[in-house]
């Protein structure tokens, strides 16, 4: 199974325009999902109510791990693509998917480029593309204990005027950080989102802190 789904997502994440959005992302849960049953990872969702009926909305979990996305990816039924660090463009598997969802890779080192990323996402969230941002810009080295959301992550919801959707991630770093084979369960919590006219008043600092402070209180909560 494992060589002939490698074939299938390479071959497809080198000829991402022959397919839908939706085809492409459902090809990706597909593999997701036996990539888990693979790996002894147990996906447990919460809140999938909470996520937007209508497209053109932002996901901000906390980032523990280079293992987020896939979990969010198995717990979301809805598409998204992902806004990640440059490095993340090198790594087997995490490239070939990231080139499948159209992902931007972003340069930290490069301020123009990281300007004009949040301008072409701010474009394609106003015509109904998802996006996922981690907002503390690099993973948590403390497990379930978040690190500081930065305000400019925040700047393409508030320029898009969408709804943020909290995502409160428990033991996504365990699958690739620690070396077990015992099952492993990552939580995937959807909290309500914040529509913009609840935010449209606050900094983006402020929506930072605030989101912060409600998915740390998500995970105190399950842990």
């Amino acid at each position: 199974m494992v060589p002939f789904a490698w074939i299938r997502l390479c071959y497809r994440a080198s000829h991402v325009d022959k397919y839908t959005e939706e085809d492409m992302y459902a090809f990706l849960r597909w593999i997701d999902l036996r990539a888990n049953r693979g790996g002894n990872v147990h996906i447990d969702v919460h809140g999938r109510e909470n996520i937007p009926e209508k497209d053109g909305f932002m996901f901000f979990p906390n980032h523990q791990g280079l293992y987020d996305v896939l979990a969010v990816i198995e717990a979301s039924p809805r598409p998204f693509s992902v806004v990640a660090k440059k490095e993340i463009a090198n790594i087997p598997f995490l490239k070939q998917v990231f080139a499948c969802m159209k992902a931007y890779m972003l340069d930290r080192d490069d301020v123009r480029q990281a300007m004009q990323v949040i301008i072409d996402v701010t474009k394609e969230v106003k015509k109904g593309r998802n996006y996922l941002i981690f907002a503390e810009g690099t993973r948590s080295k403390n497990g379930n204990i978040i690190g500081t959301f930065k305000g400019g992550s925040f700047k393409a919801a508030t320029k898009a005027r969408c709804p943020i959707v909290p995502v409160a991630l428990i033991d996504s770093f365990k699958p690739f950080d620690t070396n077990t084979i015992r099952s492993v369960t990552v939580q995937v919590h959807f909290l309500k989102p914040l529509l913009y006219e609840e935010y449209k008043d606050m900094k983006t600092t402020e929506i930072a802190s605030l989101v912060q402070k409600q998915i740390q209180e998500k995970i105190d909560a399950n842990i």
